[in-house]
């Protein structure tokens, strides 16, 4: 029998079965033997098979389909193990907000990379667009700006005003999306507010550190009723990159891709090498600065918690 997990508590899943019904299943012992490098060998968005135990009635999972994609991050920032967030994505999408809490460039970039690598087309959603006037409202359409140059999709949206809604529904509809972002960025306010009837906790901003409470503990699919699925992920602090080689970096990012081959060197890193044309790009303003500074972050191996 078949399924899709749609929620991990650790040793027990949430299994969504073929007529749409949620069996709790378990990992058959043996199989936790196979090699598997990640903190959980299962996680959402995996398909399955599974037999049921006749004196429960619970499911035990014996088979897991091979993953389309994932996408991964460190288990924490002190640890070398990895997380698996999610599997067999259409696209993943990060909330962020430029404050109220503040999402830095640093961490979006991250973000991208990490979708990049793992080839999973990555939207960025610019919340709480309300909250942004003046010299405030100029910031957010520059960062817009800078990120639909380079090719990403972008949207502004709110829950106060209605902006962008309907559009977050439109990109939602018939995929199978990963959302993610820091705790209080909306994340849950602007899922209740297309989709009612997920009830997802809200909580709010601290006062004294301006940063989001969790309100998600463990990832988990809901199905929506326009079609598709959403990923609704825990906060996440950091966004650890692994298994990455430092000649890698470059090639997820966007911009940097088609110059690449231009450098004198093949192993080019592109930070003081003669004749780099991504150093040409960066000193031209082809290439934004921050996110060359993202780059060469990435690059001493810092992680960004904000």
């Amino acid at each position: 029998m078949k399924g899709v997990v749609i929620k991990s508590t650790g040793s027990w899943y949430q299994v969504r079965k073929e007529n749409g019904t949620i069996l709790p299943c378990r990992l058959k012992g043996k199989f936790r033997l196979s090699g598997i490098k990640h903190t959980n060998p299962i996680t959402v968005g995996d398909e399955i098979e599974y037999e049921l135990e006749p004196d429960s009635g619970n499911g035990v999972i014996h088979k897991i389909a091979d993953r389309k994609n994932y996408i991964i991050r460190k288990a924490n920032n002190l640890s070398k193990q990895t997380h698996i967030i999610a599997s067999n994505l259409d696209q993943c999408m990060l909330i962020v907000t430029l404050a109220f809490p503040k999402t830095s460039l640093g961490f979006i970039d991250r973000f991208l990379v990490t979708s990049e690598a793992y080839h999973i087309p990555a939207i960025l959603v610019f919340n709480k667009s309300d909250l942004f006037i003046g010299e405030n409202a100029a910031y957010l359409e520059e960062t817009i700006n800078l990120y639909r140059k380079i090719g990403y999709t972008c949207l502004r949206t709110s829950i106060i005003n209605g902006e962008g809604l309907a559009q977050l529904k439109e990109l939602l509809q018939n995929k199978t999306t990963l959302l993610s972002g820091h705790s209080g960025v909306g994340k849950s306010s602007l899922l209740n507010t297309i989709e009612p009837g997920l009830n997802l906790k809200t909580q709010a901003i601290s006062n004294y550190s301006e940063k989001g409470q969790h309100t998600t503990t463990f990832a988990e699919m809901h199905p929506l009723s326009f079609g598709g699925n959403i990923v609704d992920t825990p906060g996440i602090r950091e966004f650890g990159l692994v298994d990455f080689e430092d000649a890698e970096v470059s090639h997820y990012f966007k911009e940097m891709q088609p110059l690449i081959t231009k450098c004198k060197f093949n192993n080019c890193k592109h930070i003081n090498e003669p004749n780099c044309a991504v150093q040409a790009a960066v000193a031209s303003g082809a290439i934004n600065e921050q996110r060359f500074s993202s780059y060469l972050s990435i690059l001493s191996k810092v992680d960004i918690y904000e």
